[in-house]
This record gives structure tokens, sequence and C-alpha cells, in this order.
């Protein structure tokens, strides 16, 4: 970790620093800190976005999709020329631009049983961008596992929810099974693709 910020970065991250809760103390967290992002869709691409500007150090995300034109009126990290190109690949070409000081991490797949444990391994927060409850449910107990919290966010049509989890901290801190024990029927709840979603 560096000990005090450039004067590039304080010109940077000027609006950061100036604020008693962040400071130039706080800043050099976020500059030293490592963030997964599940998804680069309608979830992922602002939270990338706004990650990547405010200087968090190391930035990775997971996503085995391509951009589809239907994607660019709400992910908002994906421009009309990057249809057909990896959605990894997309956010790391806008990343870059954003903000070149930082690394970013493409990881072209998508997480499951086999693979969760390693690629959330190594992070201080892991980010759920996904639109499945399977992913949900799998980064619920894996991130349990290895002691890591994360956010988990969800929209559909016009509404939204967004829930932070740290159960590894021990009592009075539920975990999403604690929440929703049961998951709900297959086809119980349309996607977006289904039901619709506002950007």
């Amino acid at each position: 970790m560096q000990d005090e910020l450039t004067d590039d970065q304080l010109h940077r991250y000027a609006r950061h620093v100036i604020l008693d809760e962040v400071g130039e103390e706080g800043q050099l967290k976020l500059l030293d800190s490592k963030v997964l992002v599940i998804g680069a869709g309608g979830l992922g691409a602002p939270v990338l976005l706004y990650l990547a500007a405010a200087g968090v150090g190391t930035l990775a995300c997971a996503d085995d999709d391509a951009v589809d034109l239907s994607n660019l009126q709400r992910q908002i990290i994906h421009r009309t020329e990057a249809v057909g190109v990896a959605k990894v690949e997309s956010a790391r070409q806008t990343l870059e631009a954003v903000n070149p000081t930082i690394s970013f991490i493409p990881i072209p797949e998508r997480i499951t049983l086999n693979n969760a444990a390693d690629l959330i391994s190594g992070y201080d927060l892991v980010v759920d961008g996904s639109d499945n409850f399977d992913t949900r449910y799998l980064l619920n107990d894996a991130c349990f596992a290895a002691g890591i919290p994360w956010i988990s966010g969800s929209l559909l049509r016009f509404e939204g929810q967004v829930s932070t989890f740290m159960p590894h901290r021990g009592a009075g801190h539920p975990c999403y099974r604690c929440i929703f024990p049961d998951r709900p029927e297959p086809g119980s709840i349309p996607r977006c693709d289904e039901a619709g979603i506002f950007g």
C-alpha cells in the first residue's frame, strides 16, 4: 500500500479527499482494495463504472456473455460498437478510458460450483450483479465460507433491491439463505427479457 497520494491522485480524487469521512487515508484504502463484480450487465455495468471512477485499485468482473443490442438501454458500460464483443472486454475498454490508473481483470466465464471458491479468493468484497437465484445462493455459500462480504442487487421492471451480507461476522448478520431459505420454483419469477426492465 502506498503511504500518500500523488499530486495526480489528489487532483483526481479531490472530492473524496475533502470529505472528513474519507480523506486521504480513506482514498488510499480504496486504491488498495480489490473488488470482484459478478456480471457486466444492468447492475454490474454502473457498479464497475463507479468503482473505477472512485479509485478502487483492483476491479475484476466475471461474465461469459457478449454485448447484445438489447443490452444498450441499461448496460451503460457498453457502446454500440461493442455489440458482439465479450462483455468483460467491452468493460475493460471503457474502464481504461474512465480511469487508466486502476487494474481491471476480465474473467470471461460464468461463476459455478466448481470455480466459485477460486474466483472470489483474494477479494475484499464481491458485488453480485447476476440475474438468477442459483448464482445468488452460490455466492452466499462461497462468500460465507471465505469470510468475504458480498452485496446482492436485483432488478425487474421498475423495482430493485440491494442488500449487504456479512454472515461471517456472526450473530445479527444473516445470510441470503437466512432471509430467502427457499429458492423460487423455476419459471415462477420472469426474467427481464420476459417482463421488461427500465434502465
